[in-house]
């Protein structure tokens, strides 16, 4: 809707990760740095944390897009509370092999044999784990075991970890020594500066076709920074319903005002139920913003709401994971799978 008000040629404030919108803000650029620094060492692990929202899937699609499909073969999972076994399956299964049979030994040698095809053809097999914070710690030691693949001292297999802040608390564990000692950079992506928060904005809506309308007052902005705290994804969910607003108000010049409107506007629709915005009115209650809580206690269950939000849908993706894992086992297994032995002769 406000893309054709605004002669847009596309939605500028997508939700989703999409390498085409990255911006190399200084802490983005730092933590791509530290990625690439990963594959040139050609061995190792990165560790990559930031808050919900910093950007960090948005990294591994920026990354996976520079990519040498002819040196490396990349495929991302996201991780729920999975046991050692399903996460090499999931791997298995991210790199469309289907093992020959479901006990540990099968699945390992199906991984050494995919590995060692890839070095054959001149690749190297690249796993990003994203919500690296839900791995238990044998799972974090199975990804250790699978590094020792090599040929001709060259490692086959490097995982890069993406998790939130926790997941740095978490590898403080004395269990994950060796893991530790094999990690050779991490780093935290921390939020956007008010400038980065500006130049962010107005990048992604010069790469739908921006032509300065709507033009955005520097009061604005400062809100805008201010509301989101610099993390991307707030930015993207205040700027979307912003324009939905100005589209909606005929609006070619979008000011603090109108800023101020879509904050309450949104603070208003997760805070409170319908029946409490009611049950307020007919009292005569309003609060702040009008919702009863002050800022920051808004600000703090919007956290926890869209880390909950968050968790969910990234069990969901990994539960879909494995079910897609047992199928895929389950078909193998409800065939016939014969086997040749020396001097034998198939059919």
């Amino acid at each position: 809707m406000f893309e054709d008000f605004y002669k847009l040629v596309g939605p500028p404030f997508k939700l989703g990760p999409d390498h085409r919108f990255f911006f190399p803000s200084k802490n983005h650029d730092k933590a791509l740095s530290y990625l690439r620094y990963g594959l040139q060492q050609d061995e190792g692990f990165i560790v990559v944390t930031g808050d919900i929202g910093a950007g960090k899937t948005t990294l591994v699609s920026q990354l996976f897009s520079e990519l040498d499909k002819t040196r490396f073969l990349a495929a991302q999972i996201v991780t729920s509370n999975i046991d050692a076994d399903d996460a090499l399956r999931m791997i298995l299964s991210a790199f469309g092999v289907t093992p020959h049979s479901n006990d540990k030994a099968a699945l390992l040698r199906s991984f050494e044999s995919f590995l060692m095809a890839q070095h054959r053809a001149g690749r190297r097999v690249l796993m990003v784990v994203d919500e690296a914070q839900n791995l238990p710690p044998r799972t974090i030691e199975e990804l250790r075991m699978l590094s020792n693949f090599s040929a001709g001292g060259q490692s086959l297999f490097q995982s890069f970890l993406v998790g939130q802040p926790q997941f740095k608390e978490m590898l403080a564990d004395p269990s994950l020594e060796q893991f530790r000692q094999r990690v050779i950079a991490s780093y935290h992506l921390g939020p956007m500066s008010e400038e980065e928060t500006a130049e962010y904005i107005r990048h992604r809506l010069r790469l739908v076709g921006w032509r300065n309308d709507p033009a955005i007052e520097p009061e604005a902005i400062e809100l805008i920074y201010l509301h989101s705290g610099g993390i991307p994804r707030r930015i993207n969910t205040l700027c979307s319903r912003l324009l939905l607003y100005g589209a909606l108000e005929g609006l070619h010049v979008i000011d603090a005002p109108a800023v101020q409107d879509v904050i309450a506007d949104l603070r208003t629709e997760i805070t409170e139920t319908p029946s409490k915005v009611m049950a307020d009115k007919a009292n005569g209650h309003h609060g702040v913003n009008g919702s009863g809580m002050n800022g920051q206690e808004i600000a703090t269950l919007m956290a926890s709401i869209e880390q909950l939000t968050n968790t969910v849908n990234s069990h969901d993706r990994a539960l879909r994971q494995l079910l897609e894992t047992a199928l895929e086992m389950l078909a193998v297994n409800s065939s016939p799978v014969v086997e040749a032995r020396d001097g034998d002769e198939r059919a």
